[in-house]
């Protein structure tokens, strides 16, 4: 039993400061002050405490490409950033199609992984019935990339998303960029440019258009056949007029995400980080940019990610058109959203609303996301003040770098607890805590 002492505490939009008492994994009480003879007690104060970060969307890489990154390395970068439960993607190798596979991934994280986590079942266009085979109580969801750039895993036959959005009762999670607009744009761009092609034109080349036409055919199939549609990294001002605002998360059967490189970078990035931020759906321009937050804070987007896929540097530093799309995020994906609160742009509270309680609700995630009674004990600890600056020394990723390097931020986390043990101490990096993450359940009925 232990006691977390005088932290300020941040829950259901509210700050206040007070207690915690952790018992069995759990919270047991949240109060103002709590005493209990044989408990550890904890000084928080001057300390923020949050529910731990639930990101729905990340590429850990393992099985079968390790040499970027791995299930261990990638845990261990999440909970130093305050991340304490994980969604990972299927286009892994071999992609995540049958249920033996997934399994596989799961035994995997059951052992190495440092927080909790969930895998999605993967969709192709001929893998449907291992689909519906699906748990939907112990899976997170099933993807579907509706677009190119995942290898083997590209649904583009109507039928079989028709078949998918019709029959799959559980969330389908869904990344939306048009194939046949990208096609036509790789063959026009690679015409007229030849060699010539960098990083700036990949927002050009899987453009806004690309995007909407795909995002807003997998809104039409989920209104079609009521599926519980996910649509994730919402990367246009276009594409916000799909979303609706007027009903509380737990009613909609349409949400979506933001990522957070899509609310920090801009096309206008490129010219000094090149194929560092190349990503899909791509960093796009600074009006695109600046459409996302306001939808953020009015509840069209729902949900704060990271997209986390990591490559390695020697991979990032080809020519443009062989360099690979994705980049690291997870272990400070919190400071990129402190800093907008900084700034002034959005509360701590919203924040905690978008990356902890909306995932948990999202998903319909059993006793995590909040910190209450009942509830397991993923917290996140924040020392506010704390000034460092992103370096090679401190970067936890397996790849070993970061698009954020040099730069200086305000505010660390300091402790993270999963299942109310502490497993990341900033002052014992090499503490860290192996194995002590839980398959998610959901409540779903």
């Amino acid at each position: 039993m232990k006691i977390l002492k005088g932290a300020k505490i941040f829950n259901r939009g509210k700050s206040f400061y007070g207690d915690i008492l952790i018992h069995n994994q759990r919270i047991k009480l949240v109060a103002p002050n709590i005493s209990r003879a044989n408990a550890e007690e904890i000084n928080m104060e001057g300390k923020w405490i949050m529910p731990g970060i639930i990101d729905d969307q990340v590429h850990f890489r393992e099985p079968g490409l390790t040499y970027k990154a791995d299930i261990a390395t990638e845990s261990r970068a999440a909970v130093a950033g305050g991340t304490t439960t994980f969604m990972e993607m299927p286009n892994t190798v071999p992609n995540a199609l049958t249920q033996t596979i997934l399994q596989d991934k799961y035994d995997v994280a059951e052992k190495t992984a440092y927080c909790n986590y969930s895998f999605f079942m993967g969709a192709g266009n001929d893998n449907i019935e291992e689909v519906l085979k699906t748990d939907r109580n112990t899976v997170c969801g099933v993807k579907i990339f509706m677009g190119s750039s995942t290898g083997n895993m590209l649904v583009d036959n109507r039928d079989t998303l028709d078949n998918l959005f019709r029959n799959v009762e559980m969330l389908i999670a869904t990344h939306c960029e048009d194939e046949a607009t990208i096609r036509a744009n790789v063959k026009k761009y690679e015409e007229e440019y030849g060699d010539k092609l960098d990083a700036s034109y990949h927002p050009i080349i899987r453009d806004v258009e690309g995007c909407y036409l795909s995002s807003s055919m997998a809104v039409d199939l989920a209104k079609k056949y009521n599926t519980r549609l996910h649509i994730l990294h919402i990367s246009t001002a276009k594409e916000l007029d799909l979303f609706d605002n007027s009903m509380p998360l737990k009613n909609k059967r349409i949400t979506s995400e933001v990522c957070v490189h899509h609310m920090n970078f801009s096309a206008d990035d490129y010219a000094r980080l090149g194929n560092k931020i190349k990503c899909n759906p791509a960093i796009k321009s600074v009006e695109n940019r600046n459409a996302l937050l306001p939808a953020l804070l009015d509840d069209r987007l729902d949900i704060i990610a990271t997209d986390h896929a990591p490559h390695t540097a020697e991979e990032k530093s080809r020519h443009y058109s062989k360099a690979p799309s994705g980049l690291p995020l997870v272990q400070h994906s919190l400071n990129i959203m402190m800093r907008m609160v900084q700034d002034g742009k959005l509360s701590m509270e919203k924040v905690v609303e978008k990356m902890c309680h909306a995932p948990a609700e999202c998903f319909q995630i059993k006793h995590r996301g909040y910190v209450e009674e009942g509830q397991f004990a993923d917290l996140a600890i924040i020392d506010p003040n704390l000034e460092w600056t992103v370096s090679r020394e401190n970067i936890l990723y397996k790849c070993g770098w970061s698009p954020l390097e040099g730069e200086q931020f305000t505010g660390r986390v300091t402790n993270t607890y999963v299942n109310g043990e502490e497993v990341f101490d900033l002052n014992d990096i090499n503490g860290i805590k192996q194995g002590l993450g839980q398959r998610l359940t959901f409540d779903r009925p």
